[in-house]
């Protein structure tokens, strides 16, 4: 069995080009529910500790908002939006045209908002991997929190920290209307999936 630990440079290759794809087919998703151009720099796919994770996305103590999506069948996880303030704005901006200085202001319609564009980058990312792949998975209803990241984060940790130490981080920034906005998907399969995963793609013998 693999764990993210020991995967070799093939393996890890064939996971930064999903990594790449879905994050590009995430952006033209949120480019066209914006109503946008939205470009996006040359991601970033990392395989990190979790306490490393935090620290990437900005610190345990910064408040975020997360879209959580379960996703089970032939491949089983969790997979996470981090929405950091700019990106909250850069969304409610063209959606419902207006901005919020802490997330106490979020109204019901913000937080659908962002969960809607969330689970729409979440549901397109999988797609772009179930399609590389040639598997298949479900998604539950997306769940939206507001918490600092170090609690958000806990989710993957409690359901799957007893497998691996480690997650998939994906990160980039958007550029809409010349301005740069961070994006930060976190993708934590469990390890039977990510051996299933890395067999489809053709890089895991067995």
């Amino acid at each position: 069995m693999k764990t993210y630990e020991e995967l070799n440079g093939l393996e890890l290759d064939a996971i930064r080009e999903i990594g790449s794809i879905g994050t590009g087919n995430a952006a033209t998703a949120l480019s066209s529910m914006l109503g946008k151009e939205v470009r996006i720099t040359i991601p970033e796919v990392r395989i990190m500790g979790y306490n490393e994770a935090i620290d990437w996305i900005g610190g345990p103590e910064v408040i975020t908002a997360g879209v959580l999506v379960n996703m089970s069948g032939e491949l089983n996880g969790i997979m996470l939006s981090v929405q950091q303030m700019e990106f909250v704005n850069m969304v409610l901006k063209h959606m419902v045209d207006r901005t919020v200085t802490c997330y106490e202001e979020l109204t019901e319609l913000d937080r659908s908002a962002l969960v809607e564009v969330g689970n729409i980058m979440i549901s397109t990312f999988i797609n772009a991997l179930c399609g590389l792949a040639d598997i298949s998975t479900r998604l539950t209803v997306p769940a939206f929190a507001v918490d600092m990241q170090g609690a958000i984060l806990t989710v993957p940790m409690a359901v799957f920290g007893g497998q691996s130490d480690y997650i998939m981080t994906v990160g980039a920034d958007f550029i809409c209307e010349g301005r740069q906005v961070p994006c930060r998907l976190l993708l934590s399969p469990d390890i039977r999936s990510l051996n299933f995963l890395l067999k489809k793609l053709g890089v895991l013998d067995g």
